[in-house]
């Protein structure tokens, strides 16, 4: 989604701006690659498993080079017990209805999700003329699609969740969290697709055969980038 001016101060805010200006111009994802990272992943010492020895990414590798930040208040209970935290308070579509002025049809709908089309469809262009409460209502959009889409990505690919609702209801207290902290700790499960990357997967699987002590500095600026954190 575009990145409109008059949205970005609400991502220095969050401490989301600098995410968003890789996502705008530098982010990419690739997924040969990152499949390949994740065959050497070990859930027992969560760490990767090289031809040199073990590796993996550190707090200070997002801070530097995703600029997150990585102290404050932990980023919890939404990400696991979004089901329970709607029970036990505000219904999650009414609450979507008053942070985004309006409900996504049904088609766009399944169960707690929306499709990344509706949000793309109908917040991409900000009007010229907006009032100051839609350009709020553009900057939840965009940081919904943000954090879905490239930092807390799952493997349903296309869809946003609406776990992030609690945190969108105070856009001015975004930035009291340790976002950083929260993306290293975030764990996706990659479904590699069936088409002609499957020869590029070899290929990186060779790339990380080869790979030395010293290839370790390039090693961990491609994993960053790839959206492993």
């Amino acid at each position: 989604m575009p990145l409109h001016d008059r949205i970005i101060p609400y991502l220095e805010t969050a401490g989301l701006y600098h995410l968003a200006r890789l996502n705008s111009q530098w982010f990419w994802v690739d997924e040969p690659l990152l499949s390949a990272f994740i065959e050497r992943w070990r859930l027992e010492t969560h760490t990767f498993h090289m031809p040199f020895g073990e590796c993996s990414i550190t707090l200070q590798d997002v801070a530097y080079q995703l600029g997150l930040p990585i102290d404050g208040k932990p980023v919890s209970g939404c990400l696991t017990e979004f089901e329970n935290l709607m029970e036990q308070g505000r219904p999650a579509w009414v609450w979507f209805r008053e942070l985004f002025g309006e409900l996504p049809p049904q088609n766009k709908v399944k169960q707690m999700t929306v499709c990344y089309t509706w949000f793309h469809e109908r917040f991409r262009v900000l009007p010229a003329d907006a009032t100051n409460e839609t350009v709020r209502i553009y900057a939840r959009a965009y940081i919904m699609m943000l954090l879905s889409s490239q930092r807390f990505a799952d493997k349903n690919a296309n869809r946003v969740h609406l776990r992030w609702l609690p945190y969108l209801a105070s856009l001015d207290d975004l930035g009291r969290y340790s976002w950083g902290s929260a993306a290293l700790a975030w764990w996706a499960t990659f479904m590699p697709r069936n088409d002609p990357g499957d020869q590029r997967l070899v290929s990186a699987r060779l790339s990380l055969d080869r790979l030395r002590v010293h290839d370790v500095s390039h090693l961990v600026i491609a994993l960053s980038f790839s959206g492993l954190c």
